[in-house]
C-alpha cells in the first residue's frame, strides 16, 4: 500500500518490565520514550532506537491472554555485517546475558539469538537474503540443514 514504510514497534509481554526495560537499553542501546500507566500504576514502556523502531514492553499479567513467547523469535533485528553480530554476541557476554553462537551460512546470512530476561529470542540478522523483489523458500532438516527452493507451494 502507498505510504506504508516501516514497522514502527513491536509489543512485548514481559514479567518484570524494569528488568526487561534494562535488558534491551543495555544490549540494543534503545532508549526509554514512553511509559504507559492505566489507572495510576505503570503497566508498559515504550523503547525507541535512534533509526526510528521501537520496541514496547507490556507487564505480562496486564496482556490479553497472558501470551509467554519463550524459545521464539518474534521479530529480527537485522545488522550491516556478520562482524557487527560478533560485536552484539560480545557485548551480550560482557553483560552476562544469554546468547546462542553466531551461525554463518556464507550466502543464506548469518544470525545471531539473544534471550530476554523471559526467554524471548530477539535474533539479529545479517546478510538477510530475503528481498521484495524475489522469492526464496527453505526448507529445513531439523539438524541445522536446509535446502533453498525458488517456485512458492503456497496461492
Amino acid at each position: 500500500m502507498a505510504g506504508l514504510a516501516r514497522i514502527r514497534h513491536v509489543k512485548l509481554p514481559v514479567s518484570d518490565l524494569a528488568r526487561s526495560v534494562a535488558w534491551y537499553c543495555d544490549l540494543l542501546d534503545l532508549r526509554l520514550a514512553g511509559e504507559f500507566r492505566e489507572e495510576g500504576e505503570l503497566r508498559g514502556a515504550q523503547l525507541m532506537h535512534p533509526s526510528g523502531f521501537g520496541i514496547t514492553l507490556w507487564e505480562r499479567e496486564y496482556c490479553a491472554g497472558t501470551p509467554d513467547f519463550r524459545g521464539f523469535d518474534v521479530f529480527a533485528l537485522e545488522v550491516e555485517s556478520v562482524d557487527d553480530l560478533h560485536a552484539f554476541a560480545a557485548r551480550a557476554d560482557e553483560l552476562e546475558y544469554t546468547r546462542g553462537e553466531v551461525f554463518d551460512r556464507g550466502p543464506y546470512g548469518a544470525v545471531l539469538d539473544l534471550a530476554d530476561p523471559d526467554d524471548t529470542v530477539v535474533r539479529l540478522l545479517a546478510n538477510n537474503p530475503f528481498r521484495a523483489d524475489r522469492f526464496l523458500g527453505v526448507d529445513t532438516d531439523g539438524k541445522g540443514g536446509f535446502s533453498v527452493y525458488d517456485t512458492p507451494t503456497l496461492g
